[in-house]
């Protein structure tokens, strides 16, 4: 607890989150005052504490509305979008929310993938049979549609496409001009972090073969192949 109130409160106070996560950060910090104060030992603190996690997040659990039966939902805090302020922010987003793909599918079947159709542009074919393309892809709930839809501005590229049935919006980068040219120009100047800068390394791998037309072999596709099975949950 001592943690919370002493660093991970000042570091977002300080560094204030700009998606609608702040909404949640903002109950967060209400909630905390409660047991701070140890109202949530009482019967009443604890019901209030549950009601401000009613709106947080994606509310409660059906355990957890069958354990509180009358609970009632604050309001949740209106967050309003501002831009992106500072570009390490959308290198920090990125390491946590983004994708970093390699898709190789037959040629036929590329236009039937509805996550590529209308942005691959026919830039990334093969002589194999098969297609390449390297993939940016982000993906929050549609409460961030105006925070998601600022990014195809803010990068110059991309589209969006919103989900309804998953309450989803998708920023999406497949042209590899735009690939190339922006999102990996992008990350060399605001490096993503973590384990995930190593599925940068290796897209970065493989949008090299493709610049020098490796891809359009089948030695290449091979070794496209392989760095794409040690990418993102294929990595040990």
């Amino acid at each position: 607890m001592a943690d919370i109130n002493n660093k991970i409160i000042p570091h977002f106070d300080k560094y204030p989150l700009i998606s609608q996560k702040l909404a949640d950060y903002i109950l967060f910090k209400q909630a905390l005052e409660f047991v701070n104060r140890k109202e949530h030992l009482t019967p009443e603190g604890l019901q209030e504490i549950v009601n401000l996690k009613a709106s947080m997040n994606r509310g409660l659990s059906e355990t957890l509305t069958a354990v509180f039966p009358n609970t009632e939902p604050v309001p949740r805090p209106q967050v309003e979008f501002k831009g992106i302020q500072d570009p390490d922010w959308l290198a920090g987003f990125t390491s946590a929310e983004g994708c970093l793909a390699i898709k190789i599918c037959k040629s036929a079947s590329l236009g039937r993938d509805a996550s590529l159709r209308g942005f691959a542009g026919g830039d990334a074919k093969t002589n194999t049979g098969f297609n390449v393309c390297l993939v940016f892809l982000i993906t929050q709930h549609s409460r961030d549609e105006v925070l998601m839809r600022s990014l195809v501005e803010y990068l110059n590229c991309g589209n969006c496409i919103k989900h309804t049935t998953r309450d989803s919006i998708e920023f999406i980068v497949t042209r590899f001009s735009d690939i190339e040219t922006k999102v990996i120009s992008f990350f060399y100047r605001h490096p993503i972090v973590g384990v995930k800068s190593l599925d940068f390394n290796d897209f970065c791998k493989v949008a090299n073969i493709m610049k020098d037309g490796g891809h359009l072999t089948k030695e290449g596709l091979e070794q496209i192949r392989e760095i794409k099975e040690g990418m993102n949950s294929g990595r040990k």
